[in-house]
């Protein structure tokens, strides 16, 4: 595997950062997950237009050109005969001291690492997964926004130890008011009456790409899509319900808080949107080769 740091390629074993890096010191930096298909960065743009948005969010100037990005990934997956895997790109603050001021760095790092992926089993698609309610909630837009996909990671890795402690894989996060907001790593949907209802932004959530891509399926398939807010009673009483991610897809959820969701098993609405969004996935994107 070769690495790429700041504009150079390095094996994996010597792609290094400084320790003086902020965003390792203070986690001052962005990321973002991003899949390949059949030679087919997914959402490539979409996933540079977030990390712009995000690095203005944080006050961090970016030195690099869209396509300059675009590019760099590119590369990445070139080098690494990457046709089908993940990307993981990491933006840092860059080198400054043991101060909090941004404004004794240098310059912004550029980190891209395209490598395999674990995929869920087959399994999981077919029979969905289960969800616990956890006490650790979504960070207020008012704090951080969680639109902004920093290297800040810890308040979803909290809600993670608790879902793994009470023996599941996911969770669900609410915000501070108590209404739903978001997964450990994934975006939540529900089915009712016909219609695709997912939590609105403000509601304390990323605004996930697979989120909008599934949205965007959802439009093509005639389905009404709702942006609202949302309760663990919609999610008992809904007639489907799924997660959407960079590494998910489109996971069914079966059971959240010991309440089976409709009929215990994947949708049918839930199957149609994952076939479609699996077509979509080779063609929609920046091609490799």
């Amino acid at each position: 595997m070769e690495v790429y740091i700041d504009g150079k390629f390095y094996k994996k074993e010597d792609a290094k950062i400084s320790v003086f890096d902020h965003g390792l010191l203070y986690g001052d930096g962005l990321f973002e997950g991003i899949r390949v298909y059949d030679n087919c960065i997914f959402k490539l743009d979409e996933h540079l237009e977030r990390i712009e948005y995000s690095a203005k969010a944080i006050a961090l100037d970016l030195p690099w050109s869209r396509e300059e990005l675009a590019q760099a990934h590119i590369e990445a997956c070139r080098r690494n005969g990457v046709a089908n895997g993940y990307i993981r790109s990491v933006i840092t603050r860059g080198v400054g001291d043991l101060g909090l001021s941004p404004r004794n760095c240098s310059n912004p790092s550029l980190i891209i690492i395209a490598d395999k992926i674990k995929l869920y089993p087959a399994s999981v698609y077919e029979n969905g997964i289960r969800l616990i309610t956890v006490p650790t909630r979504r960070m207020s837009v008012a704090a951080l926004p969680p639109m902004v996909k920093s290297l800040n990671y810890l308040n979803n890795i909290l809600a993670k130890i608790e879902a793994l402690n009470c023996g599941f894989d996911e969770c669900l996060l609410l915000n501070d008011q108590g209404n739903v907001a978001e997964c450990s790593g994934d975006n939540i949907f529900i089915i009712h009456k016909g219609k695709l209802i997912t939590p609105q932004p403000s509601s304390s959530l990323l605004k996930g790409i697979t989120r909008s891509a599934t949205m965007e399926c959802a439009e093509e398939l005639g389905i009404p899509v709702v942006e609202t807010t949302l309760t663990r009673y919609d999610i008992w009483n809904a007639d489907e319900a799924f997660l959407t991610g960079s590494a998910a897809e489109v996971i069914p959820v079966v059971e959240l808080d010991g309440r089976k969701i409709g009929c215990g098993k994947c949708g049918p609405l839930t199957a149609k949107l994952l076939e479609l969004f699996r077509r979509k996935v080779r063609t929609d994107g920046a091609m490799i080769a």
